[in-house]
């Protein structure tokens, strides 16, 4: 998250893209689990909804690898900490995480031929396979 002095706040996902917090539905509700009576009257489980649809924020080639690969509304859940402040903080990171990973390109694999030192070592293990195996054959009567 960055702040600005003069504009609003927003999401860093990479180093090219940044979404206002605006465009970031943020839900809080009870946290399951133990907790006693802190639990029963505190919300501290934040939910982080991201509509990526509806984002004027992304360029269609990157709505596109989003929807794909996370559907049309990202989420990311947090009820780790007692506090919500910092549920809301782990909320957002994870959601910015989502949101990179689904936005990353795999760079081209690039097809390369073996090596001979590495053909010489494939063929050599071969050759003691297959001499063990041999060896391993009960004697042959002739």
């Amino acid at each position: 998250m960055s702040e600005s002095d003069s504009g609003p706040r927003r999401l860093r996902i990479n180093r090219d893209l940044e979404i206002p917090l605006a465009e970031v539905t943020l839900r809080t509700s009870r946290s399951s689990g133990p907790g006693g009576q802190h639990a029963n009257v505190t919300a501290s489980r934040v939910e982080a909804v991201f509509d990526a649809a509806a984002s004027p924020s992304l360029n269609d080639a990157q709505r596109a690898r989003v929807l794909a690969r996370e559907g049309s509304r990202v989420v990311a859940v947090a009820q780790d900490e007692r506090s919500q402040a910092r549920n809301r903080e782990l909320a957002l990171e994870r959601l910015s995480r989502r949101l990179r990973d689904a936005l990353f390109v795999a760079r081209p694999r690039r097809a390369t031929r073996p090596t001979a030192a590495s053909r010489e070592r494939r063929l050599s293990a071969k050759r003691r396979h297959s001499v063990r195996k041999r060896e391993r054959r009960p004697p042959s009567d002739s």
